[in-house]
């Protein structure tokens, strides 16, 4: 047995007290679901075993034994909240994912990024009109999905970055241009990283209106195929000759803490909105309706993609920016119709949408 592991053993021997309870609670989701059962993360060995299995999953390598035994020490801490939380819920579950091993002021300082103090005491800028196209929408269908309607990208995975707001912009415009011209294109977030840098901030953090305004004034983002992610800020690029560009002619703002409202959008099309996300619970979310824990302030940014039903449950869906791994291969449902007006994880607070007039489809760069 190598020194590595037996250190590991040896914290595994301190901590079986508060891991070994004897619990006889049910454990509520079925761990076919979710991998493990209430009984297999009560034994030490079992821990050790997830871990092993989970790190080579993730292709996790540490530099030093002490690194990876504190490393195993959060992911121990981690599935113990997970386990606690999957036993006294029932509309959505937690599992492990590819943030097992970090701790949780870690995850929210490094992977959120919805910055609503960059437009000062309002919270957000106001989009250039107040109007809201869609008031007078009535009959709205009982659900939308806007992934089988092809106005989807497959899911993409921001990385150790706060750029989810560059995320979130790029996915409601590759949403509105397949609409418009029938062409479903992955654009280019390292753009707005890298070149909408006077009120946003790149992986610092940044606001959905702010990048529509960009996108606006630049004449349109250029295709993720011409200017591919990098995980990191980097240099302003100017356009290439004849690189495709996706234009956008304006954008407005959702009516705020008004569910109604949010879902007239979601019924023409996708939504950038901004939640309230810095909670363990979204951050090992795996699946269903989630109505739990939130955080405290508006500090991530995801694309409503569609709304419908399930169990009894209503529910918005949104894409991520995680990679496909992370919840509902990369989608999140929240409860709506809660009555409150913010929502849960203040959904309705900040949600817009780009506009798009008919035949500003392609452009190409000078």
């Amino acid at each position: 047995m190598d020194s590595e592991l037996s250190i590991v053993l040896f914290l595994l021997i301190v901590f079986a007290a508060c891991c070994c309870s004897s619990s006889s609670a049910t454990y509520h989701h079925d761990p076919a679901v979710v991998g493990y059962s209430q009984e297999d993360v009560a034994l030490p060995s079992r821990i050790l075993e997830l871990f092993s299995s989970w790190s080579v999953k993730h292709s996790k390598v540490y530099v030093t034994p002490k690194e990876k035994v504190r490393r195993y020490e959060v992911f121990r801490q981690n599935l113990k909240h997970i386990v606690e939380t999957n036993r006294r819920n029932g509309s959505y579950w937690l599992g492990l994912n590819q943030f097992a091993d970090v701790a949780h002021e870690e995850f929210k300082a490094g992977y959120l990024g919805l910055s609503t103090g960059l437009a000062g005491a309002g919270g957000r800028p106001r989009a250039p009109t107040t109007a809201f196209r869609y008031e007078a929408a009535v009959d709205l269908p009982w659900e939308v999905d806007w992934r089988k309607k092809g106005a989807v990208t497959p899911v993409k995975n921001q990385g150790r970055c706060g750029s989810c707001w560059a995320f979130s912009t790029v996915a409601a415009v590759e949403g509105i241009n397949q609409m418009v011209t029938g062409r479903l294109e992955s654009l280019s977030e390292q753009e707005l990283m890298d070149c909408d840098s006077t009120l946003d901030h790149g992986c610092g953090g940044g606001l959905m209106d702010f990048a529509y305004a960009y996108i606006v004034g630049n004449q349109g983002i250029h295709t993720d195929a011409d200017y591919p992610y990098l995980m990191e800020e980097g240099d302003c690029k100017e356009k290439q000759p004849h690189s495709k560009v996706v234009t956008i002619s304006g954008y407005e703002d959702v009516p705020e803490n008004s569910e109604v409202s949010l879902l007239k959008a979601l019924a023409h099309q996708p939504v950038s909105v901004g939640i309230a996300a810095g909670s363990r619970d979204f951050q090992f979310y795996k699946g269903g309706v989630f109505e739990g824990t939130c955080g405290t302030q508006l500090d991530h940014a995801l694309t409503a993609v569609g709304y419908g039903s399930s169990n009894g449950h209503d529910y918005i869906v949104m894409k991520n920016s995680w990679g496909g791994g992370w919840g509902e291969q990369g989608y999140f449902r929240i409860k709506r119709g809660t009555g409150r007006p913010e929502g849960v994880c203040d959904i309705y607070r900040i949600a817009s949408y780009p506009t798009k007039n008919n035949g500003t489809g392609w452009g190409w760069g000078a």
